[in-house]
């Protein structure tokens, strides 16, 4: 408990069993990672972006808590979203009651709705798009590839977001990534707004697909940073919520080990979900950590766990006791 802050103090003394002392279980067994010198993916799915996570998430960054990061194309995009339009979010605590009347005139008003908070149309989205577009096509101009986070980083860097900036930008995840330059995965990244946006400017023949560094590269690139990465120390793997940012980036091991026949290739040495899908038939997201066994993802011994509930409860609660809040 050394210098431990006092949210760190409550979970230690108060969550004593079934999925809080799995949380608190997986948060000590993540800073022993960290402490013998092993580094951790983050996988984030889910809406986590807009559920502002970047006020804890940020701090892990900056903190060095977490060294690679896998998420999809809207939690990339939605965290500057929030950074440069925070203000004209608009959230909807009554979400369960709604009549597909009134989701139509939210849409009418150009609010999309994730739960209970509205993405504005126009001053999100289109707020974006003017500025990473001329990134995308003076990159192509210049014959230039890059990955849909690099462009994303570029146009942070640039400064050109600053004048919109409604939040205060240290609780912007993908900033204090892109000041650290942080390693991002982003699979399906097609599947987002700015993905169709894309996609729309090279139907209409403004831009050429190939622009666009594809998933194929992506996992490429993750050989490679898992390779080197693996040379004296291992990777932990700590995915918040289901799907493809996570399913994508965990298949390196058995890809290296099986597909690559490199079978000094370590298995992923540690492993945590935080997911409320509960245990189902032939969901992976529901599946228990073991049945990765059978998949070349974890050893026998990796430190295994999983948390059932919501993730923007536990996440926070988890980031505050690495850093020490």
């Amino acid at each position: 408990m050394k210098n431990k802050g006092p949210i760190s103090q409550f979970i230690i003394e108060h969550y004593k069993h079934f999925n809080s002392a799995a949380l608190v279980d997986a948060a000590v067994a993540y800073e022993n990672q960290l402490e013998i010198g092993n580094k951790m993916m983050v996988t984030l799915a889910g809406a986590m972006s807009t559920a502002e996570l970047g006020k804890s998430f940020a701090e892990m960054i900056r903190n060095d808590k977490v060294q690679i990061i896998s998420c999809t194309g809207a939690n990339l995009e939605e965290d500057i979203m929030n950074l440069v339009a925070h203000s004209h979010y608009k959230r909807v605590p009554e979400y369960r009651d709604l009549s597909p009347q009134q989701e139509w005139d939210l849409l009418e008003k150009g609010l999309n709705r994730v739960t209970d908070t509205c993405i504005p149309e126009e001053e999100a989205f289109r707020r974006l798009q003017k500025h990473i577009f001329k990134i995308w096509k003076d990159a192509e101009d210049k014959g230039e590839r890059f990955f849909p986070h690099e462009f994303m980083y570029k146009m942070l860097l640039s400064g050109v977001l600053e004048q919109y900036y409604e939040i205060d930008p240290k609780n912007s995840w993908m900033l204090a990534a892109a000041q650290k330059n942080l390693p991002i995965i982003v699979p399906g990244w097609e599947d987002s707004t700015m993905g169709n946006i894309f996609a729309s400017y090279c139907l209409k023949g403004e831009l050429k697909a190939s622009t666009m560094k594809s998933g194929i590269e992506y996992m490429a690139f993750l050989a490679d940073w898992y390779t080197q990465n693996t040379q004296n120390n291992k990777i932990g793997f700590f995915q918040i919520g289901g799907g493809i940012a996570g399913d994508f980036p965990i298949c390196v091991v058995p890809m290296l080990y099986q597909d690559m026949e490199r079978t000094d290739t370590p298995f992923w040495s540690y492993f945590c979900q935080i997911s409320d899908s509960t245990t189902s038939y032939g969901s992976y997201s529901g599946a228990v950590p073991n049945e990765k066994i059978t998949w070349g993802k974890l050893d026998i011994d990796t430190p295994k766990f999983i948390v059932e509930s919501d993730a923007t409860i536990v996440a926070p609660l988890i980031f505050a006791y690495l850093l020490g809040w």
